[in-house]
């Protein structure tokens, strides 16, 4: 028997920055150096870190190949962070469609 968990649909996804600050936490590694080892700046992953800047496909690639889990991971927390926030800013209750 498989068990899913459910999200609960008010609750916010983690932000990709969210996940990798908790795997540095876990490695002996300053941000200077994993800013470095995925060449790219110390400002550019702080903007990722305080969820300030979207993961891209290329960094999820970069992501992936430093932590070993693929680029896939890291998209799909990206989109669900997307999704999550897009579908409570679209309002269509003022929209009308036009009759042709």
């Amino acid at each position: 028997m498989s068990i899913t968990a459910k999200q609960n649909p008010n609750r916010c996804p983690p932000h990709p920055g969210e996940v990798i600050e908790d795997m540095l936490e876990d490695m002996n590694y300053s941000k200077k150096a994993i800013a470095q080892m995925l060449g790219i700046s110390r400002q550019h992953l702080h903007a990722i870190l305080a969820t300030r800047k979207p993961v891209s496909p290329e960094m999820a690639a970069r992501l992936g190949k430093l932590f070993g889990n693929g680029p896939g991971l890291w998209l799909r927390l990206q989109a669900a962070y997307d999704a999550w926030h897009a579908e409570r800013e679209i309002d269509l209750t003022s929209s009308s469609p036009s009759a042709s």
